[in-house]
């Protein structure tokens, strides 16, 4: 009998499809196990092999694997229902959920780039067919797979560049070789031989030195070198620390021979074993918690623990941990955003050393792939910290599942398609495991607040800060009178210069939050209101002063500044709003003295830069730190006393139900940096709005009064949480061809859904990437079967794809938007 395997493959199509398995691997492969299948006219693909079964396909003709990968699976049997389930309600397809869960080094296709490792060296000979692609790639050593196959004339080429692959001789690309360099440290050596005779010449020589002769010593006390054989490595940095002598000093023994300096890797998946420490006790009211939780667990699969800002949620989830752990099973703890992954690893770490791996974006792939074949074996990681992404890593026992800051924006994927949120996903994962999960958070998201007040979930609240520190002093301060008045120095009111003189004064540190990025927001022509727009994308430019360069925040797209207005030749172009760049720019100004540093996407496009900024700060070498709303999300900071808000109106005016939600979100998480460890700290809260609720509501701390207001808001206007929400994207490059086929897909929709459907309409950003778009809302009634709503939805989406009008469309949904 002849063998068949259903496979997914990586691309975004509905179905399974089928492949006759050669006799040779018939026995061997399993379900959940990598096979290279040719699709398409020459292109081949990593499918992932669903089932296996003797019944040939009918509607077409059946090619044969090329071959397998895999002797065991990749994907376990939970994971396969899990991307079923995520497929299904977000409206997408499994070829799309394969694509987002693998790291790319477990998905090889004929366009992936290969990129020889010039680092590599055999410890094997290479068999004929590996040696010919490295010959092929020493030449050209960036090469996408078609053309090796092509220059080659090999057959089935992903075998043999899955074994280089494994054998680190080459790279996927997919901006690794950017990313990924070894990780090492600038060591200094003595030149020539170390005998105590070489040394007493050498102290002669530098004797008219004394500054050189000094750092020599530093040298030979700090290396041991005259009582070993093998003199103790130092480091450069550390050298010049404990000398005190300026780098220039160094160069100079350097320059004269006397000292070489050398760089030595020092590892990234970190190994080495640190003393592990005892857990903290947890205090009274903790403690209350972490057994109300237990408690609620006895009933309830999800729990919200609803505490104030630094009232040490992390120390009652370490104690958790370490009992589910205790049992045997696997913890996932996310958080939503990289910059907190490394502050709170120091802390797991301290507590669980090498039990704990860490999974996220920032990682080059050939990590995130060590991970995942680690995490299939039995001695896979106890628990597993990371960002949204963590949700698709294999799991052999997953008992608790923690979701921190469970209110943020960035734990839903926005594109490409699986459009998931991680919270979401992560409670139906844990369902799936018979596991807990654990949302915890100061502001917890309106949906999570009407579950838990409604019993669905547990509910825990957690309101002593740790120590009993008050929460901070919020002073609103009203800019619109101030800048009438001229009052204002920039963007900075009289009273936060004022107290920022004083926090520096007194050596504590500031943080200052502008949810913008860039310079300039806007760059306008004085003369005719000109603005520079993006040619593939309908929004103004931002100006980057550092790059001096207009670029747009969707598409990527980066311009030159013009030198005169295009429109009316004028020269007087000038910029209008203010982005981190430009705030940073003038505190140098007003704070000549203070070290500033700037946290936002252009700052920390790697991991290192991440982890430097908040290293520097935690270690006071940093006095004002400004940022984006990365600088909101949990960070721990023990001496920030002043946070300045510099306008909260710019979170306020979007059009969006979310906007006042999410405004009271960041202000209150922004607010809680503010004074940690020993005294109250204070926040200024710019804004040109004085007397809007929120305003007073953040003041209050009055988390309540702000969700009772939204909630009957939302009952009256069908908004979640009594609604649910599918947004329908329509795009094409043809703007009244799209005009019109989103005015028939509406139609189609509201035959069926009637007036649950508004729209069509154009989204705030109305063409990205030369592509126009249209959006239709859809809202469902909570207890509605949401399954049915799906087959609607779909059985409209191929009707219209069908008709030859409109074959060009894209159409694509966003289940539950943020």
């Amino acid at each position: 009998m002849k063998k068949y395997v259903d496979v997914i493959l990586p691309l975004p199509l509905p179905k399974y499809f089928t492949y006759s398995l050669p006799d040779e691997c018939a026995e061997e492969v399993e379900i959940g196990c990598r096979v290279i299948v040719p699709f398409g006219r020459k292109k081949f693909y990593t499918a992932i092999v669903r089932n296996v079964h003797y019944c040939a396909p009918t509607e077409y003709e059946v090619k044969e694997i090329s071959a397998l990968l895999d002797a065991s699976p990749i994907l376990l049997p939970t994971q396969f229902k899990f991307w079923e389930w995520l497929a299904d309600y977000y409206l997408c397809t499994q070829g799309d959920v394969y694509k987002a869960a693998l790291p790319s080094g477990l998905k090889l296709e004929s366009e992936t780039i290969v990129e020889y490792n010039p680092d590599f060296e055999a410890d094997t000979p290479l068999s004929e067919r590996e040696q010919r692609i490295l010959d092929l790639l020493s030449v050209d050593s960036q090469q996408c797979v078609t053309k090796l196959e092509k220059e080659s004339d090999m057959k089935n080429i992903l075998t043999v560049i899955k074994s280089l692959l494994d054998k680190e001789a080459i790279f996927v690309k997919e901006e690794l070789r950017r990313t990924y360099k070894p990780k090492t440290e600038a060591r200094v050596r003595l030149a020539g031989s170390a005998d105590e005779k070489r040394l007493h010449i050498l102290f002669d020589i530098l004797s008219r030195a004394p500054k050189q002769l000094a750092l020599l010593m530093k040298y030979v006390e700090c290396s041991g070198i005259l009582g070993r054989e093998t003199p103790k490595e130092v480091s450069k940095k550390e050298l010049l620390q404990r000398a005190g002598v300026s780098p220039s000093i160094l160069n100079g023994l350097v320059e004269k021979k006397i000292f070489e300096i050398y760089f030595h890797e020092v590892g990234r998946l970190k190994q080495q074993v640190k003393d592990v420490v005892e857990l903290n006790a947890l205090n009274e009211f903790q403690q209350r918690a972490h057994d109300e939780i237990i408690q609620s667990f006895q009933e309830k699969n999800v729990c919200l623990l609803y505490g104030v800002t630094s009232s040490g949620k992390t120390e009652v989830y370490i104690h958790l941990i370490e009992e589910t752990i205790r049992q045997g099973k696997q913890v996932l703890y996310l958080l939503p955003e990289i910059a907190l992954t490394t502050q709170i690893t120091e802390r797991l770490q301290r507590v669980f050393g090498s039990r704990l791996g860490i999974y996220h974006s920032k990682f080059p792939d050939a990590e995130r792939v060590e991970i995942w074949r680690k995490q299939l074996g039995e001695k896979g990681y106890d628990i597993i910290l990371g960002v949204r992404s963590s949700v698709f890593l294999p799991f052999r026992d997953l008992g608790l599942v923690i979701v921190d800051e469970e209110h943020e924006n960035t734990y839903k994927q926005q594109d490409p398609a699986p459009r998931y949120h991680a919270r979401n996903a992560a409670i139906v994962l844990a369902a799936m495991y018979g596991a807990k999960t654990l949302l915890g958070t100061a502001t917890p998201s309106i949906e999570t607040w009407q579950n838990a007040t409604s019993g669905k979930y547990g509910f825990v609240q957690l309101k002593e800060r740790y120590k009993e520190i008050q929460l901070p002093e919020i002073i609103p301060v009203d800019i619109k009178e101030l800048h009438r008045k001229r009052r204002m120095v920039g963007q900075f009111s009289p009273l936060l210069i004022q107290y920022m003189k004083e926090a520096l004064e007194q050596k504590e540190q500031v943080i200052l939050f502008q949810n913008r990025r860039g310079f300039a927001p806007m760059v306008e022509c004085r003369t005719c209101g000109w603005v520079p727009k993006c040619k593939n994308c309908d929004v103004s430019l931002t100006y980057h002063k550092g790059i001096n360069q207009l670029t747009c925040h969707y598409c990527g797209y980066t311009y030159q500044l013009p030198k005169s207005c295009p429109a009316c030749e004028g020269t007087e172009l000038v910029n209008r709003g203010f982005g981190t760049e430009k705030i940073e720019d003038d505190i140098k100004v007003l704070f000549p003295e203070a070290a500033v540093a700037r946290m936002d996407l252009d700052t920390t496009r790697t991991r290192a830069a991440y982890e430097k900024i908040i290293a520097d700060f935690e270690q006071g070498k940093t006095d004002i730190l400004i940022g984006t709303q990365m600088v909101s999300k949990g960070l721990d900071f023990d001496h920030v006393s002043i946070v300045g808000i510099l306008n909260a109106d710019t979170m306020l005016n979007y059009p969006d139900f979310r906007s006042y939600e999410r405004a009271f979100q960041l202000m209150a998480q922004v607010a809680g940096r503010a004074g940690r460890k020993n005294k109250r700290g204070r926040v200024v809260l710019q804004t040109k709005s004085i007397e809007h609720p929120i305003i007073h509501q953040v003041i209050g701390n009055n988390y309540e009064e702000m969700v009772d207001g939204q909630l009957a808001e939302r009952q009256m206007f069908h908004y979640p949480p009594y609604y649910r929400l599918v947004y329908v994207y329509l795009k094409n490059h043809n703007e009244s061809l799209l005009d019109q086929m989103a005015a028939v897909m509406a139609d189609k929709l509201r035959m069926v859904f009637g007036n649950r459907v508004l729209g069509p309409d154009k989204p705030p950003v109305a063409r990205i990437q030369t592509l126009f778009i249209k959006k239709i809302v859809l809202k469902i009634e909570q207890n509605a079967p949401m399954g049915r709503a799906r087959e609607l939805l779909q059985r409209i989406q191929k009707e219209m794809l069908e008709d030859e009008r409109y074959k060009s469309l894209i159409v694509y949904y966003d289940v539950d938007p943020m």
